[in-house]
């Protein structure tokens, strides 16, 4: 990346090593500011000459998206020449630089410039506001309104300034430029990306400027970033007013916590009374289980009076917990349209090809995604907002709510996210508006859907099942090897096109077509599947996109269509950066398709509590969003009573032995890794590696002593001594071995920040995403962790398979049970006389090896399914389940059912082993208990006693309250999202001291 004539690659690396001392710091920025010092040759005004009027284009008429520039003249520059001035990365938070040698030429790699489009800001800290002005807006054509949203990028190419820093609408149109003093302060900050800097305007606009408030953004103030940051701006007499509000707010934050603290262990110690004088009284108190002893083959049965005695259900039953998950709520639900009015929408007639009764509820929704295809702006003298988009006090504009843009004829999405619960028919609804479509029009609906690998087919049954054999949509499914680069022809032949994410990223960016700092244009290809202007395009499990700087959301994103849609039953994840994915996608406008903005106006004041940022979200959520649950009264679904149960078991004293020396191993790990983390020392990361190992390992020894292998503490051993490993085939199941650990802990890509996409780990030990490692390796051919040579992708290493489940081990012996295989048994065997079928589920593979092996010897029928299986060995288990009368359980993988199947043909679910993440539980449980159910369901979750599994239930529930509050927001930079899942790891192995600290929070 230039930086001007003869200037040096500086401040876009990847790299996420964290050893770089402070001297490194300051001689990196010293370096790269003597490049940025502006020519002193140059005029010396207080305001740019901003170029005429050809820097600044008006909206035009014609077309609301395009823009008309005057005849140029000798001091004009054309559109392409002031892009060439901007600065590739300049707005992005500071990543640590790490220097090998004294070659600064080689030391520097380019970030994608995929990746380059947004920046993730929500989780900077307000240093302080700086009042300026906009010079040089009299060339600007466009609208300004006070509070309007401000893009800052600098411009160290300007041939009449290098420091300076031009202000750009949400539109990306150049207003104008910050002074030349000012710019002179702020630029040096920007360039080393030490501060991220947000515009709002402050007033209207004038002749020949326009006030506008500057808000600084930088690292934590804590951090000897912040502080070196701090001291730099008071050195250039820049506002800190931001740190002391904060610094107000944190000493009342602190006040409210101790007085809550107070308050607790007032109630705590009332709590304690009142059990001692019930325990005086003969109570037996809160949580207490009467439990037989030991039977004779040492395992605990709880429900047997004798070692011939029948399981009895109501036994069972008696000495499990009640347990209902989603009495916390649901995350989004409490920002969208209320019950009510969903309870009124109007309803649309069911198309005539459609030959199964379609549900009101089912035909509410038809007319709303009817509806949502032709969207119209608010008409003369409307009070409403049409998609954020409000008639303006001005004659003939509109205004944006989030952004205060303002425009004359504002583009409006067609599409939208459809994201009611899994189970009410949202197949049916998307098929009936392909219907209604073409019989409206006459024509074929030429509609793309977009679906993951295991449920491409179930659309082609899906519409065959529901619509007249007269009325029928054609379909192609476009997918495998022996698909050919069909013609726009070829696909205008079918109603409809069926293809895989995995597919359309393929010929989205095809291996070796592009660089990896270059995306492929935005326009009509010849041939494939971008050689369409489709009518619509589909995507079913839309959240697989939820990555905004993913391979497959660049893919999706680039589709050209009228309309888009979304079809996922949970819109938001992990954090809202998933929602502005999807948000992405169907095509918003105003600004909030910039996730820069979008955190600025939505993601940060809704984790500080703003009002004004719910109110936001509330609107954003119905204009673009129509999600119904299973349980409100208008749906009447009449499922059957969902019964969810917590079925605590003993260990033996054996189990307990070693459970406990594997814990007592975690608590050292913990120790040292705090230690070392706290000195700043090296092999942090090493014991942090360790430590996620063993909690595996503990989770596993609940269920079966047999999978606590060591393949992994061995590798980890070996990555310690050297860099890399070679890929022998051991070797590579232990890497396998500790992707798994990483993707069922959540832990982020280190290079995007988000949650790991398309997940791969490097022969050096670490996790990434496979779009951003990749580029990585293109144009680095290094780990931005370590730094260890990484030739090309044979370097990395993928999941064993698509859901990421463990192969058959040989060498485990089938024939050991467990108290919680003995436990599940009983429930199996207590379930035979009430003639239903039963769902096993677990995370492991292998320890669905051993039940089915039990399963065997005890003469049961059952089916399996799971993520080492090929997909027609999947579909024959479906059918077994469905079909045959004798078979009467299923063993399935927690990851191959997380999307697309329907198991209603059971009625019984029982969880195995808890998951770190509750709502994959709860997808799982909703295979079973949805539309089509005509049985009671229950559901036991099997949980050790007094282990991490117990302290895992309670984490799942902090999690639901928070999702429900804050969405989950994740932290956007590494280390805090690391300090995040070292919070978890502390309430699991420390929950006595962790609650106290929970307390606190």
């Amino acid at each position: 990346m230039s930086t001007g004539s003869g200037g040096k690659r500086g401040y876009d690396v990847i790299d996420l090593t964290d050893d770089e001392p402070p001297a490194k710091i300051q001689r990196h920025a010293a370096n790269y500011n003597a490049q940025r010092r502006p020519n002193p040759s140059q005029n010396d005004a207080s305001s740019y000459l901003t170029p005429p009027a050809s820097s600044a284009p008006r909206w035009s008429q014609e077309s609301n998206n395009s823009f008309v520039y005057p005849q140029a003249s000798s001091q004009q520059h054309s559109r392409a020449e002031r892009e060439a001035w901007l600065a590739p990365r300049n707005d992005r938070a500071r990543i640590d630089l790490v220097e090998e040698d004294d070659d600064d030429d080689d030391y520097f790699a380019a970030i994608p410039s995929t990746q380059a489009a947004s920046v993730n800001t929500e989780s900077l800290h307000h240093y302080g506001d700086l009042p300026t002005k906009i010079v040089g807006v009299q060339y600007y054509r466009g609208y300004a309104s006070a509070g309007e949203q401000v893009l800052f990028k600098r411009e160290p190419g300007n041939p009449y300034d290098r420091n300076a820093i031009r202000c750009d609408n949400v539109a990306n149109t150049q207003m104008g430029h910050i002074p030349r003093r000012i710019a002179a302060k702020l630029s040096k900050f920007m360039d080393n990306s030490f501060l991220h800097v947000e515009g709002e305007l402050a007033g209207e606009m004038g002749q020949f400027d326009c006030a506008i408030s500057v808000r600084m953004y930088g690292p934590d103030p804590q951090s000897e970033e912040g502080v070196l940051l701090a001291a730099e701006m008071k050195a250039e007499k820049l506002p800190l007013n931001g740190l002391k509000a904060a610094e107000k707010e944190e000493q009342a934050r602190e006040k409210a916590k101790k007085e809550a603290e107070k308050k607790r262990q007032r109630e705590e110690q009332q709590r304690i009374a009142e059990a001692r004088r019930a325990a005086a009284l003969g109570g037996t108190g809160l949580g207490a289980r009467s439990m037989a002893p030991p039977s004779q083959n040492g395992w605990s049965n709880s429900s047997q009076a004798g070692p011939n005695a029948q399981p009895v259900m109501a036994d069972i039953l008696e000495a499990s917990q009640r347990f209902n998950p989603r009495e916390i709520g649901h995350a989004t639900d409490q920002y969208g349209n209320k019950e009510e009015a969903l309870k009124n929408m109007p309803l649309a007639d069911q198309p005539k090809g459609i030959r199964t009764q379609m549900l009101p509820y089912q035909l509410q929704a038809l007319s709303w995604l009817l509806d949502r295809e032709h969207p119209q702006l608010p008409p003369p003298g409307s009070k409403q907002a049409v998609q954020l988009w409000k008639r303006s006090d001005r004659q003939g504009l509109f205004t944006n709510l989030a952004t205060t843009f303002s425009v004359k004829e504002p583009v409006l999405t067609a599409g939208g996210i459809l994201a009611d619960d899994m189970g009410l028919g949202k197949t049916i609804e998307m098929i009936a508006l392909l219907a209604a479509d073409k019989e409206k029009s006459g024509q074929k609906c030429h509609t793309l859907i977009v679906a993951p690998l295991s449920v491409l087919s179930n659309w082609k049954t899906q519409i065959e099942t529901h619509c007249h054999e007269n009325s029928k949509l054609s379909v192609y499914i476009h997918h495998g090897a022996g698909r050919v680069a069909s013609a726009p022809a070829d696909f205008q032949q079918y109603d409809v096109v069926v293809t895989t994410y995995q597919t359309l990223a393929t010929e989205y960016m095809p291996k070796g077509k592009n660089s990896a700092s270059k995306q492929p244009e935005r326009k009509l290809r010849s041939s494939g599947l971008y050689s369409v202007h489709w009518n619509r395009v589909i995507l079913d499990e839309g959240h697989v996109v939820r990555n905004p700087v993913s391979k497959v959301a660049g893919a999706v994103t680039a589709l050209l269509a009228r309309s888009k849609w979304a079809l996922t039953g949970t819109p938001i994840v992990n954090s809202l950066k998933d929602l502005y994915s999807l948000l992405r996608f169907i095509g918003i406008t105003g600004g909030l398709e910039n996730l820069e903005i979008f955190n600025r106006v939505l993601v940060r004041p809704l984790k500080q509590g703003d009002p004004s940022a719910t109110f936001l979200l509330q609107a954003i959520m119905t204009a673009f969003t129509l999600r119904r649950r299973k349980e409100m009264a208008f749906i009447d679904l009449r499922l059957p009573k969902l019964d969810e149960f917590v079925h605590r078991i003993d260990f033996t004293t054996k189990e307990r032995e070693r459970y406990d020396a594997l814990n007592a191993e975690a608590q050292g790990l913990l120790q040292r890794y705090e230690n070392k983390a706290g000195q700043q020392g090296k092999g942090a990361g090493e014991a942090f590696q360790h430590l996620l190992e063993i909690l595996l390992r503990m989770r596993q020894c609940c269920n079966h002593w047999q999978l606590c292998g060591e393949r992994i503490t061995n590798l980890l051993a070996q990555l310690e001594e050297q860099k890399t490993v070679d890929l022998t085939p051991e070797n590579k199941k232990a890497l396998q071995d500790i992707l798994q650990l990483r993707i069922q802990s959540q832990e982020d890509c280190a290079i995007c920040l988000d949650t790991l996409h398309s997940p791969v780990i490097t022969t050096c030990g670490h996790s990434f995403g496979q779009d951003c490692i990749s580029k990585v390796i293109e144009t680095q051919k290094r780990c931005p962790m370590c730094r260890a040579e990484l030739k090309d992708d044979t370097c990395l290493v993928q999941p064993a398979n698509e859901c990421g489940d463990d192969i058959a081990d040989d060498e485990m012996d089938l024939t050991q049970s467990s108290s919680k295989l003995e436990a599940m048994m009983e429930i199996l065997a207590a379930t035979k006389s009430e003639n239903g079928k039963t769902i096993i589920f677990s995370q492991w593979t292998r320890f669905l090896d051993i039940v089915q092996a039990r399963l065997d010897r005890d003469g049961y029928t059952y089916c399996r399914i799971d993520g080492t299986m090929p997909a027609a060995k999947r579909d024959e288990a479906l059918r077994a389940l469905a079909e045959d009368s004798e078979c009467t359980v299923m063993l399935a993988s927690l990851g191959v059912c997380a999307v697309g199947l329907n198991l209603t043909a059971a009625n019984q679910v029982i969880l195995s082993d808890t998951w770190w993440a509750p709502a994959i539980e709860d997808q799982a449980v909703d295979r079973v208990h949805r539309l089509g159910q005509k049985k009671e369901t229950r559901v036991f979750r099997l949980v050790m006693d007094k282990s991490i599994e117990d302290e895992t239930i309670r984490v799942q529930q902090e999690k639901r309250k928070l999702a429900q509050l804050a969405f989950s927001e994740r932290a956007g930079k590494r280390e805090n999202a690391k300090t995040g899942r070292l919070a978890d790891i502390q309430r699991l192995l420390r929950p006595a001291v962790s609650k106290e600290a929970n307390k606190d929070k």
